[in-house]
């Protein structure tokens, strides 16, 4: 049901008591209208003649007899149906004063419950604006987090990727160092050897050497030995530092057809570590060495020893 407040309650309240005074008038005059109507017609049905004195014209009497019983019941008659229709006048007018009231009381809730609802939809739509933008505001902030967590993630990864390779460089500068130390002892103790058997070294191998010249050299091993010496001597490139002197013995390991597999210092060798890798390479450099006419005295691995003497 419709609350009306306070002063459309007065409002309709003093409208109300204008209904009822306008229906009064109306009725008041609808009487005094009927009445005049009733007094007319009264009035019509009666016969006005005018007033002669009676003749007696012979023995003839002539009586008009009025009944004022019939008069009396058209008057009321008359009358009631003047009242009954003021009444229905009123009652008519009454019904459509009470047809218009009620279809401007229901005009009204109807534009009461039009604005009730647009207030509603209007503060649905402000509500449902508001939740919009809240659920927006609510995905920018975890998406601005979501960024945040990657950036703080890769900015992890670049630093522990930082670390490991300042730890990687720094191991390999610790590494080279001790290298080199290494190198630099491990070059101390071989001068400090070579400088201690030289002597020793040079005059067992000059003996070797003259040995190996004198006794070997008319035998097929001799020929064979001397062919790898020649073969190794002409792809040997001489360092600066190599000494008129020089005695080293190799290991060169070969398959048949002579093609050389590996060749490396081994035992005694007087020539510093630039003449070693000279002569290793030489061998190398060879690629294979004597085979075809030395089939007999073949071997797999053999110990040749490489001399320099400046001659």
């Amino acid at each position: 049901m419709t609350r009306l407040i306070p002063w459309k309650v007065r409002a309709e309240a003093d409208s109300g008591m204008r209904e009822l005074w306008a229906q009064t008038k109306a009725f008041t005059l609808a009487i005094a209208v009927h009445a005049l109507m009733a007094a007319m017609v009264v009035l019509g049905t009666m016969t006005w003649k005018p007033f002669k004195p009676p003749a007696l014209t012979g023995m003839t009497i002539e009586a008009v007899i009025v009944d004022t019983g019939a008069i009396k019941e058209r008057r009321e008659q008359a009358k009631r149906e003047a009242e009954k229709a003021a009444a229905q006048k009123v009652e008519k007018d009454r019904r459509a004063q009470e047809l218009q009231a009620r279809k401007e009381r229901q005009e009204r809730e109807r534009q009461e419950k039009e604005e009730a609802e647009k207030k509603r939809q209007k503060d649905l739509a402000v509500k449902k604006r508001q939740e919009d933008l809240r659920l927006q505001e609510l995905r920018k902030k975890q998406e601005q987090d979501r960024k945040d967590q990657l950036k703080r993630q890769k900015d992890e990864l670049e630093q522990m990727r930082k670390k490991r390779e300042d730890a990687a460089r720094q191991r390999k500068i610790e590494e080279e160092r001790l290298r080199q130390l290494d190198a630099r002892r491990q070059a101390e103790a071989d001068a400090q050897r070579q400088a201690i058997a030289e002597n020793e070294m040079r005059e067992k191998m000059a003996a070797e050497q003259r040995e190996f010249r004198a006794g070997q050299l008319a035998t097929k091993g001799d020929e064979y030995y001397a062919a790898i010496q020649s073969q190794v001597t002409n792809n040997w490139f001489r360092p600066p530092t190599a000494r008129p002197g020089l005695r080293c013995r190799l290991k060169i390991v070969q398959i048949p057809g002579g093609e050389v597999i590996s060749a490396a210092i081994s035992g005694k060798c007087n020539a510093d570590e630039a003449t070693r890798r000279s002569l290793v390479a030489a061998v190398e450099r060879a690629g294979s060495l004597p085979y075809r006419g030395f089939e007999d005295v073949f071997e797999r691995e053999i110990d040749f020893i490489f001399t320099y003497d400046d001659d």
